[in-house]
């Protein structure tokens, strides 16, 4: 009979009394137990309010925590952003015959930036044909990491010297050029061919 003296010490302070009795009821002997219901009621105690509101307190600071760790790695994931930065953009003389640019892009966004298009005066830079080409780096898709810095160098030629002169280029004049990110943003700087 240990077992049943070890079984009911459990049950005294559990919800599963009120179980315990009317498995009592239904299978013990009157007389035993009329002694267990006895025996309970000189046992037992309750817990002290002071420290049940303290239990209390203790499980919802746990389970807030809990929450706010959770919330905070959900808007983490919603909450990457692409941002390209132009730092310096400026234009060189190189020879008589055309100009260099020099564009540096930062990213200080949170996720990678794909740069998927080079537009210049709004029209992509390779429809301008031998007007415009990019030396380095090579021709886009260019991915930038969070916090890489590239420098785009592009050469722009005179169009006295291009016989197609569909898209001029003089000295004095200012072009705009866009760089466009697979995110669909535009980030645009003016620049000034001395």
């Amino acid at each position: 009979m240990p077992f049943y003296g070890l079984f009911r010490l459990v049950l005294t302070y559990s919800c599963l009394y009120k179980i315990y009795i009317l498995v009592c009821l239904r299978f013990l002997p009157e007389d035993r137990m009329s002694r267990t219901r006895r025996s309970f009621r000189r046992g037992r105690r309750g817990i002290s309010p002071v420290i049940s509101t303290i239990i209390i307190v203790a499980v919802a600071i746990a389970i807030s925590i809990a929450v706010a760790f959770w919330l905070g790695g959900i808007t983490a994931i919603f909450t990457r952003f692409e941002k390209l930065e132009i730092t310096n953009a400026y234009a060189t003389v190189a020879g008589e015959l055309n100009w260099t640019v020099h564009i540096s892009v930062k990213n200080t966004g949170t996720t990678d930036a794909t740069i998927t298009d080079i537009l210049v005066n709004n029209i992509p830079y390779s429809e301008y044909g031998s007007q415009i080409n990019i030396i380095a780096p090579d021709d886009p898709p260019i991915t930038l990491k969070t916090g890489d810095e590239i420098t785009i160098i592009m050469q722009v030629v005179n169009a006295s010297v291009v016989d197609s002169g569909d898209y001029l280029f003089a000295p004095g004049q200012s072009i705009t050029i866009t760089i466009h990110t697979a995110g669909g943003q535009d980030y645009p700087k003016t620049v000034a061919l001395p």
